[in-house]
């Protein structure tokens, strides 16, 4: 009755009618796969951090993506330290 047996899927073996592309055009992977080390699937934390930093480093940053990203994180710092009233006074020499 099937009680132990699984039922299986069913194989076809379709092939898309005007697909002219090289490989598979049902498998998926990421869109940077070719361009970046950090996309690959290597497991652990430590790993991926060290492909991040590394991607980091030794890319070049064509836009100022990296210097607008920093810019806008100091801001949102002082933002946050405003907002809870942090004396930024001891970071200035008295006059």
């Amino acid at each position: 009755m099937g009680i132990l047996n699984t039922r299986k899927n069913k194989k076809y073996s379709y092939t898309p009618r005007y697909y002219k592309g090289e490989g598979n055009p049902f498998e998926l992977k990421h869109k940077f796969d070719e361009y970046r080390v950090t996309a690959s699937s290597n497991k652990g934390l430590k790993t991926k951090l060290n492909n991040a930093l590394d991607d980091y480093k030794y890319n070049e940053d064509k836009s100022g993506a990296n210097r607008r990203t920093m810019i806008i994180i100091g801001i949102l710092i002082l933002v946050f330290l405003f907002i809870i009233d942090f004396d930024l006074t001891i970071f200035f020499p008295n006059r």
